[in-house]
Formats: C-alpha cells, structure tokens, sequence
C-alpha cells in the first residue's frame, strides 16, 4: 500500500471513497438484520468529514453527530472496528455499547459522537478550555447538521468560545434538511449569522469539493491554533440516502425526484476522482474495498457483549451498578 497524506488529492480521494463504501455495505448490513436498529447514512457528505479531518494533527479533538461514521474514520478510527460497534460486538470501539450514534476514541481525539442534536457544541468547548488551560495548543472541531443551529445548547457553546477566545472550529454540515424539514422553513436569517453574532469569522463553503473544505477548514484551524479564537465554516452539501434507513421501509416523500438528482450531481467521490490519475484511482479503488470486506468479516465474525457484564463501565471510576437498581 502506498500511503498518501490526508490532505493531498489521493489522500481527500481516498478518505471519501472509504466513508462512501463503509456506509453503502453498512447498509446492506441494516438490511440483512446484522445491524439491529439502522443508521443515519452520510452518502453525499463525505467532502465534509474528508476535508475538515486533513486540516487537523493527530492530536487536534473532533465530536460529532448522530450521521456521524464519516467523521470518524476521517479522523482515523479503524474501519473494522467501526462497523463491529454497529453491529453491537464486542470488539467495536466502544465494546458494542455505543452503536452507531455513540462511537468515540479518545486515542484518536475523537471525543464521541452525539445523538443528541446540538449538544456535542458544549463537549467542544469545554475540551478546547481545557487544552488551553492546560497549556496545549490543540484545536477542537464540532460537527452539527443545519437542524442544529437553532438549538440553545449551541449557540451557547458559541458564546463561550468567541468570549473566552477558545480554538474551535464550528463546522456546520447544511444538507438542506432536519429530518424532513427544509432549511428554509426552519431557520430565519442564515447560518452564518449566527457566527457572526458572536463576533467570529463564518463562511459558507461548498460542502461537495474536499478541496474547497480543507482550505476554509485550514483557514481556520490556523487561526485557532494562533489564538486567534473560534470560526464557523457552513458547508453546503447534500445527503444522497435518506435521513435514517427506517425511511427505506416508510416510503417519506418530502423531496422531489428531480431535487434528488440534482443533488446528486455534486458527488465528492466523483469531484474528487477526477483529480486524481485514473491508475491511481483503480489502485485506491481496490485498496478501499478489501478493507471494507475485511471490516465487513471482521464484524460479523467477532462477539456479541457478553449479558454478564451488562453493567460494567457505567462510571468512570469503575464503580459498578448494583443489579435491579433502586434508591
């Protein structure tokens, strides 16, 4: 294997090429049954993850969302174990607990991804303080969607950042839609007003170029990184699949087929494809789907959590919680 940087055209190819086939065979494994419970797929959004992620060093912190695969392994998780804390084993990255909507690793910054809309915006914040009190130079990155911007839990994140000059990034993933609610019918004024209500820098990017992402993301990461405090970069994309896989069964038909195809004209894969030479290409290609299927056997072949120690690791310092509960 011939490694590739991040943040060059093969390395941007090569990270959005591996979030497009892991969600597209995680799929097939909701499915299949294999993945109890569905996922919220990010097909369409992988310029984000991809772009952000090769802005960043190793020890730079990201949280994320409830779509929030693809930022996981731009940041470096291991794809196999991923897809096993998916599908609920044991060898997941959280032991199978987590899921789709909660994995993390600390190892790699990555402090979790967050089911709750909003809320990882606090968690970002209160990482970045602490690096700075602690004398490290290290930027934190909040993922949210569009449905986010209007949650007070954030905004208040962004008031503490601008206030105490933290190293955020705030990077909001606008796909059009929270849920089945359009943009437009949600959120007065715009998205990046709402940064500059606080007094920092926020652009709107197109969120379907890799490319385009890592250069607004580097921009700010940069400027974080000097002390220079938080950003938001808004990135215009569009989500390809539905909202959660339940909507496969549901049959929801909030957007049209011709808004759909449109959509679909800005792929990242392909954008970012096309810089790249076509051998080069077929080899990261071929390289991508064997750690797939790799990640795919690796899942399905490893444990279920064992029920006996359904209790364990609820407190940080160990502690275990008594059977049957109570006062």
């Amino acid at each position: 294997m011939v490694a590739h940087a991040p943040d060059t055209d093969v390395g941007l190819y090569r990270t959005v090429r591996l979030i497009r086939r892991f969600e597209e065979r995680a799929v097939e494994l909701v499915r299949s049954g294999h993945v109890v419970g569905g996922i919220h797929p990010c097909t369409g959004q992988e310029a984000v993850a991809a772009g952000v992620c090769a802005a960043l060093r190793a020890d730079d912190v990201i949280t994320s969302t409830h779509r929030g695969h693809g930022h996981v392994l731009a940041k470096g998780a291991d794809p196999a174990r991923v897809l096993a804390e998916l599908a609920g084993r044991a060898t997941g990255l959280n032991r199978g607990r987590g899921g789709s909507m909660h994995a993390a690793d600390f190892a790699l910054g990555v402090l979790g991804a967050n089911a709750i809309v909003g809320a990882n915006g606090a968690i970002t914040a209160g990482a970045a303080w602490a690096a700075a009190r602690a004398g490290r130079d290290l930027v934190a990155v909040s993922f949210f969607g569009d449905g986010a911007v209007n949650q007070g839990v954030l905004l208040e994140a962004m008031n503490l950042a601008a206030l105490w000059r933290l190293p955020v990034l705030f990077v909001c993933e606008n796909n059009g839609y929270a849920t089945t609610l359009a943009v437009a019918d949600a959120v007065a004024g715009t998205i990046t007003g709402r940064g500059a209500a606080f007094g920092m820098p926020a652009v709107t990017v197109d969120g379907t170029d890799p490319r385009t992402v890592l250069a607004a993301a580097r921009e700010a990461v940069d400027r974080a990184r000097a002390g220079g405090g938080p950003s938001l970069v808004e990135c215009l994309t569009y989500r390809f699949d539905a909202h959660h896989t339940w909507e496969h069964r549901a049959g929801l038909r909030y957007r049209d087929e011709d808004e759909v195809r449109s959509g679909r004209e800005r792929d990242p894969v392909v954008i970012q494809g096309a810089r790249v030479p076509d051998g080069e290409r077929v080899r990261v290609d071929g390289e991508v789907e064997s750690t797939v299927d790799a990640a795919v056997a690796f899942a399905l072949g490893s444990p279920h959590p064992d029920p006996v120690g359904a209790l364990d690791h609820l407190y940080a310092t160990g502690t275990r919680a008594r059977p049957g509960g109570g006062g």
